[in-house]
């Protein structure tokens, strides 16, 4: 696609990465069949092809309009069309561009200014996370029960007493997940435990950015970054292998920090050494010799693959691998490829559109009556267990029984 932009814009490191995804793109459409929003609402406008377009348009001089800004946010950011698209278009990184730009020239009512800086304050700390689930779980029998069935169960958490091993890993604490499931991360520190991995959070380490980044605003998503950097980097000086999230919509975040913070020249180095560490809990297990854990000895498992696992990290199948490898059997998930609606904020942000893409996904993960759905992401595990009757449970509960 042919692009106009203004030489000031394309004198700029944003410019330039906006244009050549534009100009990568051919508009050939095969997006818009995998396109969770499209397949919903039909509308050219709410597919990646549509919204590459709206936003060549502002950037070459257009005006950013209420009309464009309604477009971006339907967008669940679930990349299902990087992964379609035959021409390889990274649209995550021009729709970033886009949505940064339409929230600086939009000014958005009051009502959604309030709700979006209370979503941002409230979710990406777990210290405020924390005191609200507990609430919810003190009320939950007088809740009704669509509510109800929104506020996680506490889980026992698993005594333990992990040694001290000569291999050391660092592991991404988070925000939202060690508050609403907290048992997630320490069957984690289990597991390795038994592989002959230290597993160890640091103190001052919390939410990734993503939170931030995916509503536009970049300055407290590279807040988060440095936070993190900061609280990492002694222990990656004293040779710690790698930085795991158990949560696969952290570890892209995680994996990018060094483009987020590259015009930081207090953090640019050591940000690119973060983002080589990153490793999703997938891709660590996948090359450890896991034969002697317990196995699944037959248990038919409907696993969901989160869309920052298959989409943006490209690890389509390691999980579901791992678990045939565990002996447990696997069965086929329609439309595999579409997103659950939950996609970080998405679910609060645009409840209509979720809630549909909830129950489809569902509908297709319970269509072979599988004992238990598996997820790797902490959202999508909240979302299915709010409306699914088949036990959801992030798959790492299935390795470290």
């Amino acid at each position: 696609m042919q692009t106009q932009l203004p030489r000031e814009l394309l004198a700029t490191p944003q410019g330039r990465v906006a244009d050549s995804v534009i100009r990568s793109c051919v508009h050939c459409g095969f997006c818009n069949a995998t396109c969770p929003t499209y397949q919903l609402l039909g509308d050219e406008l709410d597919g990646p092809r549509g919204r590459i377009y709206q936003i060549k348009q502002m950037l070459e001089g257009a005006p950013a309009t209420p009309s464009l800004q309604r477009h971006l946010d339907r967008c669940l950011s679930c990349r299902a069309c990087e992964t379609t698209c035959p021409s390889g278009v990274e649209y995550h990184k021009l729709l970033d561009i886009g949505r940064e730009r339409v929230e600086r020239d939009v000014p958005r009512p009051l009502p959604q200014r309030l709700k979006r800086r209370l979503i941002q304050w409230l979710f990406a700390e777990r210290a405020r996370v924390a005191p609200l689930l507990a609430m919810g779980r003190l009320l939950r029998p007088l809740l009704p029960a669509a509510l109800k069935r929104r506020i996680p169960v506490r889980r026992k958490l698993p005594a333990q007493r992990p040694g001290a091993h000569a291999r050391r890993m660092l592991l991404l604490d988070g925000c939202v997940q060690p508050a609403a499931a907290p048992h997630i991360n320490a069957l984690a520190v289990r597991l390795f435990d038994r592989l002959g991995i230290t597993l160890e959070t640091a103190a001052e380490s919390g939410c990734c950015g993503a939170l931030h980044f995916h509503l536009g605003d970049t300055e407290r998503a590279r807040h988060s970054a440095r936070r993190n950097i900061d609280a990492w980097w002694p222990a990656v000086e004293q040779g710690a292998e790698a930085i795991v999230s158990t949560a696969t919509g952290c570890t892209p975040m995680l994996k990018e920090y060094g483009e987020l913070l590259a015009g930081d020249p207090d953090y640019a180095e050591r940000a690119k050494r973060i983002a080589g560490m990153a490793r999703d809990l997938a891709e660590v297990l996948d090359d450890e010799d896991l034969t002697n854990l317990p196995g699944g000895q037959g248990q038919r498992i409907a696993f969901h693959s989160p869309c920052s696992l298959q989409h943006a990290q490209q690890l389509d199948g390691v999980v579901e691998g791992i678990l045939q490898q565990a002996g447990y059997s696997l069965v086929p998930v329609r439309d595999k490829h579409l997103c659950c609606g939950s996609a970080g904020t998405y679910s609060l942000l645009q409840p209509a559109l979720s809630k549909q893409l909830a129950r489809n996904k569902i509908e297709a993960l319970s269509r072979k009556q599988p004992e238990l759905i598996a997820t790797a992401n902490i959202g999508c595990l909240l979302q299915l267990q709010a409306g699914s009757e088949t036990p959801v449970r992030h798959w790492v509960e299935l390795l470290a029984r």
